[in-house]
């Protein structure tokens, strides 16, 4: 199996919850929204392209920004994210989104289309990071931007360690390689910024966003939650007996505690917000 098609396959499984979950999702990371809807200059009108979408974010919330006049266009290579998208423009009645499985390093666009291209927590994963914002710049109109947000290091983000400190006690994994599909591959300061620059996009720039994640739930549900957005933390779950579980999932809600308030979950998070422009003379 080659390792794009094994990623794929691991959000094929996620896809049922993150529509299960969309619209506490779109809360959760409302703030990275806006952050690319910022740096994209993404205004009334546009037309936007959405790259990852999964079951329709951040492209949903953009096509109520840019209004009727403006267009949102969302691709993922997952068929099953792109069914929950198109399920959650028929149910929100929503006439300026279209939703198609794509591949971001092949998109089925004419060049100079799109105003604005963002992606949220997509670039970590595409096959060819190069290729990717090549093509974005392609089907971008001169003189626009791509936005795009990746996690910064797992050890600011509670959102990932809480839990993961705690399964590691029970199954240990490697460490990723330094280039494979991860959230956290593009945490490096200046990685995916050096990746825009070989692409050739021009005014390249990062910066850190810190935010703070809202989940209005129980630290009982939020680890509920948590474990079916997961694929990996889903696979861990499985490798334990049922005492290991039970033992893991105690010690999971004691850690959890620490973010608990009385509106809900809370969590601080930082994530980097990468953009450039393409050249108008392109």
């Amino acid at each position: 199996m080659q390792p794009e098609q094994a990623v794929i396959n691991g959000w094929s499984g996620s896809a049922p919850y993150w529509e299960k979950h969309r619209e506490m999702i779109r809360e959760m990371f409302a703030p990275v929204t806006q952050a690319l809807v910022e740096d994209g200059l993404i205004g009334s009108g546009h037309a936007v392209l959405d790259i990852a979408t999964g079951p329709g974010e951040p492209a949903l919330s953009i096509a109520a920004l840019v209004g009727p006049e403006g267009k949102v266009f969302g691709i993922d290579p997952v068929p099953e994210m792109v069914a929950a998208a198109r399920r959650a423009t028929n149910d929100l009645g929503l006439r300026n989104a279209q939703f198609d499985v794509a591949f971001a390093d092949h998109l089925p666009f004419p060049a100079d289309t799109f105003d604005a291209v963002v992606s949220r927590f997509g670039a970590m994963f595409f096959p060819a990071p190069v290729d990717a914002v090549r093509e974005m710049l392609r089907v971008l109109k001169p003189g626009r931007k791509l936005a795009l947000a990746v996690w910064d290091l797992a050890e600011r983000n509670p959102f990932f360690y809480a839990l993961s400190r705690v399964m590691e006690r029970y199954v240990v994994s490697p460490p990723p390689a330094p280039d494979a599909p991860d959230a956290f591959r593009f945490a490096s300061p200046g990685k995916l910024r050096d990746v825009l620059v070989e692409a050739g996009a021009t005014v390249p720039s990062e910066r850190l966003l810190p935010f703070t994640i809202q989940a209005p739930i129980s630290v009982e549900d939020f680890w509920t939650v948590r474990c079916e957005m997961s694929e990996k933390l889903r696979e861990k779950v499985a490798m334990l007996s049922r005492e290991q579980l039970t033992e893991v999932r105690r010690q999971s809600i004691e850690s959890l505690g620490e973010y608990s308030t009385d509106r809900g979950m809370s969590f601080p998070a930082q994530v980097l917000i990468v953009s450039g422009t393409k050249s108008l003379a392109a």
